[in-house]
């Protein structure tokens, strides 16, 4: 966040997959530190859950059982207070409120400095990467949660890479995260 600040990297922040809101309340909490009005930080979750896997159509979702766990269901409404509780919800936070497959593709968003996957799933993935990839600035970020923990996230994000000739190396942030940054 501060690197796209400090290097003026256009764009809005946008976190696909926010559970309780952490990583957004972050985002907001940079912009807020920097005295930062122009940008918006986009909070986009189904906030019901993950869907179930279409295996006819993302044959590396099969058996993917996410949909099942109820601690991935926080409310839009628990998510708005935990912002609320920081004192920063404001108009500069845009929820996005729908399964990827739904508000993604036609997201009325200008560039984004940073995209930050947490979908888990393999369609989830691909999704947020088709629909914020072309959107997102030279220079700005990708990072994603899950491609060291999650086969099925881990095949669309190198599938999609393969498929752009992205070359940019990823690189590892823990077990589980990588980003890369974007070429002119």
């Amino acid at each position: 966040m501060q690197q796209t600040l400090d290097e003026n990297v256009p764009g809005d922040y946008i976190e696909t997959g926010v559970w309780r809101g952490g990583c957004c309340i972050m985002m907001r909490g940079v912009l807020a530190a920097n005295g930062t009005k122009g940008r918006k930080v986009y909070v986009a979750d189904s906030f019901a859950g993950l869907p179930p896997p279409k295996p006819d159509q993302y044959p590396k979702d099969r058996g993917d059982k996410h949909y099942l766990n109820s601690e991935l269901a926080v409310s839009i409404d628990q998510v708005r207070a935990n912002f609320d509780r920081y004192g920063l919800l404001d108009d500069q936070v845009v929820f996005i409120e729908g399964f990827f497959e739904n508000t993604l593709p036609g997201l009325a968003a200008g560039q984004f400095a940073i995209i930050r996957l947490d979908g888990d799933m393999y369609e989830s993935t691909m999704t947020a990467l088709d629909a914020l990839y072309p959107k997102l600035a030279a220079g700005g970020f990708v990072v994603i949660d899950d491609y060291g923990a999650l086969s099925n996230c881990r095949a669309a994000v190198d599938e999609y890479r393969s498929k752009l000739g992205i070359t940019s190396p990823m690189i590892e942030i823990d077990w589980t995260g990588i980003f890369w940054r974007k070429g002119a």
